[in-house]
């Protein structure tokens, strides 16, 4: 049946180039068809700012089309006749990874820009040299080709932040340095606006559980609140169980009168149980939108997920880098830039460290190094205008196209 469906949309896609698709209309998309990361908040703010853009949520999930709808946004069921028609009459489409965040075989003819989800140092994409994912980037072969066309189609354009980062984007995706809009990005916003903007935000975008997490932060006068988001591993291992002693973890927490957050990567499928038995333990969904959290949060626990970079944004607070196993994480997946040189935290080699750590409120922030990591990272693009300079480039696009 899934071959079937991939050769229905091989042969509609040469279709698609046909459509007439008008500048003023945007498509936008994520992911495991969630609404998060970088498409969701540039939406948002076209869906505020905009007035003059024809812009839509599509999404593969009802689910998802409903929620967003809730919040009194536009979205579409991808395959229902308004879903289609706006995805292939729209001239942009907004993505946080590939054209199939939208819909693959509707995108002939359209002016892809890729978003992408998170600066960093690891290989991704046709960087990648070793682990489980080189019989597609590196030897490319026939089956990655027909089951995975969206990664091998080229964006038109792709958001980065600094030179910096370019440098390893440009040739993960194969376009050229002038193709690669160093404007930073719109999930970051959430991050670094004032407090009274948030509030409103989350008032009016976020579902009930990242609501709920706020009101407790807030409600429970913690001494810290902690957030653990470990990077997605190509081995999938179950990250909250093997390297992490949650009964241990939350008696520390209890005496300290401290909050976890468990937050896995959205490719990971967690047993809900693990965490519902340990009152100092909050496991967050992991396709919920994270972000209008973190600010209620005062340390990072993360390892080489590029969470770091964006965290680090924000004043006065912690990291802690548990590193528990560094040699066997660089036998899956290569590091394009040096990693000592290019974090920031407290680092951790084992379960046993890391509760040192806590215990001993050991993970100061070193602030000097942190702000070389945020201009090397981020550069200019750390203020709040991402989304607003992005349609701005957008205007300067549809204006010498006229």
């Amino acid at each position: 049946m899934k071959t079937v469906a991939y050769i229905l949309a091989y042969l509609f896609y040469p279709f698609s180039f046909f459509f007439i698709r008008k500048k003023n209309k945007l498509a936008f998309g994520s992911f495991r068809n969630s609404f998060t990361d970088n498409a969701k908040y540039l939406f948002i703010y076209c869906q505020q700012h905009r007035k003059d853009m024809d812009s839509a949520w599509i999404s593969m999930s009802r689910k998802t089309v409903r929620d967003i709808r809730a919040s009194g946004l536009r979205a579409y069921y991808t395959l229902s006749p308004k879903g289609a028609w706006h995805a292939l009459t729209s001239k942009y489409w907004f993505y946080n990874s590939y054209s199939s965040d939208i819909m693959y075989a509707f995108s002939g003819g359209a002016v892809c820009i890729n978003l992408w989800h998170g600066v960093g140092l690891k290989r991704i994409e046709f960087n990648i040299q070793s682990g489980s994912l080189v019989n597609r980037y590196k030897y490319k072969k026939f089956s990655e080709r027909f089951y995975h066309p969206e990664v091998f189609k080229r964006p038109s354009w792709l958001l980065s932040s600094t030179p910096f980062q370019t440098e390893m984007l440009a040739s993960a995706f194969r376009v050229d340095y002038a193709h690669c809009l160093e404007l930073g990005y719109p999930r970051n916003e959430i991050l670094t606006c004032p407090e009274i903007l948030r509030q409103k935000y989350i008032t009016s975008f976020e579902n009930e559980q990242t609501q709920n997490i706020i009101t407790q932060i807030k409600a429970g006068h913690y001494h810290k609140v902690y957030v653990y988001m470990p990077t997605w591993r190509d081995s999938q291992r179950e990250i909250f169980v093997q390297s992490f002693d949650l009964a241990t973890i939350n008696g520390i927490l209890q005496k300290q009168n401290s909050l976890l957050l468990l937050k896995p990567h959205a490719n990971v499928i967690i047993d809900n149980a693990i965490a519902n038995q340990f009152a100092n333990i909050l496991l967050v969904n992991g396709k919920s939108d994270i972000y209008p959290i973190l600010p209620y949060t005062d340390v990072l626990i993360t390892d080489y997920s590029s969470i770091l970079y964006d965290y680090v944004l924000m004043d006065k607070k912690d990291v802690i880098l548990y590193l528990y196993d560094y040699r066997e994480y660089l036998q899956e997946r290569d590091l394009f830039h040096p990693f000592d040189e290019n974090v920031v935290g407290k680092k951790v080699s084992d379960f046993d460290q890391l509760c040192n750590c806590i215990e001993q409120l050991d993970f100061d922030i070193d602030v000097d190094k942190k702000n070389e990591i945020v201009e090397k990272f981020w550069g200019s693009t750390t203020t709040l205008n991402a989304s607003k300079e992005i349609f701005d480039f957008l205007d300067n696009v549809n204006s010498k196209s006229r």
